[in-house]
């Protein structure tokens, strides 16, 4: 089977990095609306018989760009496709794996209902949490970022760092990080109130006197960092913060939030399109390599090792 490339309109520059690392040409594809709004996909002909991956994120705008993935990846079926992977960097409804009140939807079993109506496989970048395979029922290979971003936030002095987990979802990514640039880890405990706000309760471990690193898998409204930032600066810690996560959404008014508060780099990948007007203390590292190397042991069937994380 010949590898096949191609991509949405979710992030096209990711798309182009991926295929220069991969040495091929992206395949062709249309992406065009009718007057009414409805999307219409078509792929090239000649990947009949191929082995398809297709580069979308499920990123804001959200649903738009999960159809776009779900026809690219029809299509490319219809096209003859032997296999067709989607490649999802940034999954959105990840966090919708459970129902928080009565009555509500369970938005990830939805999306994975879709998906593996669409696809053979799906690969993701760290997501909200690595249980949703089960949620999903569609075959996940799950890679992380958590290499590339610990190293670019490494200091010279790591006796003198904390890595904070800003809730006790992030904290076996904390442990990650920690492993890799051989710092102890901090916890801060929250209750989210809204979508935007959160309240903190405690902060477990030692930031005293220490330089903090902020890591999260992402980066949303910004309303979790703030108040662990908060948090942490009323015990002690040091100035100025570091903060890492690998998707960078940036919405509901985060780069304006984010901008006010004592923070002097914001590491993240580019698992999503960047905004235009973006702080300057955002550091976006690629995940090109990662995507292409990933991709190359998937077309050959090999495992892929440490690019992959399952817990």
């Amino acid at each position: 089977m010949d590898l096949v490339l191609l991509s949405g309109s979710g992030h096209p520059h990711l798309a182009r990095a991926m295929a220069g690392r991969l040495g091929i040409e992206r395949a062709h594809c249309d992406v065009s609306r009718f007057p009414d709004g409805e999307l219409q996909v078509s792929v090239d002909p000649a990947m009949r018989g191929g082995d398809a991956y297709v580069l979308q994120p499920v990123g804001p705008p959200v649903d738009q760009n999960l159809i776009e993935l779900l026809m690219l990846a029809d299509a490319c079926r219809r096209a003859g496709a032997v296999r067709v992977t989607a490649l999802t960097p940034y999954l959105g409804y990840a966090r919708q794996d459970r129902r928080t009140i009565s009555g509500g939807a369970l938005g990830l079993r939805v999306v994975g209902d879709l998906l593996r109506a669409a696809a053979d496989r799906l690969v993701v970048v760290d997501p909200h949490t690595y249980a949703i395979e089960a949620a999903l029922g569609i075959p996940l290979e799950s890679l992380t970022a958590v290499p590339i971003l610990a190293e670019a936030v490494r200091r010279p002095d790591p006796e003198r760092v904390v890595i904070v987990a800003p809730d006790a979802g992030a904290i076996k990514l904390a442990e990650r990080y920690a492993v890799l640039l051989r710092a102890p880890v901090a916890v801060v405990h929250k209750r989210r109130i809204s979508g935007e706000a959160v309240r903190v309760i405690d902060v477990a471990g030692e930031v005293q006197d220490r330089i903090p690193v902020i890591i999260d898998d992402m980066i949303s409204t910004g309303g979790t960092v703030e108040a662990a930032i908060g948090a942490i600066l009323d015990r002690g810690c040091r100035t100025p913060v570091t903060v890492a996560a690998t998707h960078g959404l940036f919405v509901g008014g985060a780069l304006d939030r984010l901008s006010r508060l004592p923070v002097e780099r914001i590491v993240v990948s580019d698992t999503l399109p960047m905004p235009s007007d973006r702080a300057a203390q955002i550091d976006v590292r690629s995940i090109a390599s990662l995507l292409a190397v990933a991709v190359a042991k998937l077309h050959r069937d090999e495992p892929l090792g440490e690019l992959a994380v399952y817990d």
